[in-house]
């Protein structure tokens, strides 16, 4: 899918139910509702609409659902061009998505590069600890994904869906393309 056609793509919205993502979307399951927008619009959470793509009152939130719902429709290409247009290049929550859109396109060490950033800028970032441990199992080192199965548990994850999907992939080998 061409970034120019992605709006026909789904857009994230959440209720928000607590703060059980580091990543700061709020939601303890990652796959997003979906609502449509026509072609050029991306939906507005703020403005309770589809606006133009390119609109001022679009908020680095509404960028962000939209690409994790273009992330998880494995537009991974285009959820990367919104990537690009959020203002604060440097916050975990971009960095781990930079590091899934990486990872899933098959660029796993530039992936890792990205989950790693995001730890250093927060370290209880369980859906960061998540991905990454999902891209240890992928490669095989399932030593490295229980570290940080292990690191997600003592900062609290347990139970949530960052933890149950790094335990269910360390024992299966199959991992989740959101």
């Amino acid at each position: 899918m061409s970034f120019k056609s992605f709006a026909v793509a789904s857009v994230a919205v959440f209720a928000v139910s607590g703060p059980v993502w580091a990543a700061g979307s709020g939601s303890s399951e990652p796959k997003p509702k979906t609502v449509h927008c026509s072609s050029g619009k991306v939906y507005s959470e703020s403005a309770g609409k589809c606006v133009v793509q390119k609109d001022s009152s679009l908020t680095d939130d509404d960028y962000f659902e939209s690409l994790r719902s273009l992330a998880y429709a494995g537009e991974n290409a285009a959820a990367q061009n919104l990537l690009a247009m959020m203002s604060d290049q440097n916050s975990d929550r971009v960095l781990t998505y930079w590091g899934f859109t990486h990872r899933r396109l098959g660029n796993v060490d530039e992936g890792m590069r990205y989950y790693n950033k995001a730890l250093i800028q927060n370290p209880d970032n369980i859906l960061a600890r998540s991905y990454m441990g999902q891209a240890h199992v992928e490669a095989g080192r399932l030593d490295l994904a229980r570290v940080q199965l292990k690191e997600i548990r003592d900062r609290g994850g347990e139970g949530s869906w960052p933890e149950v999907a790094l335990a269910k992939a360390i024992q299966t080998g199959d991992t989740f393309n959101y």
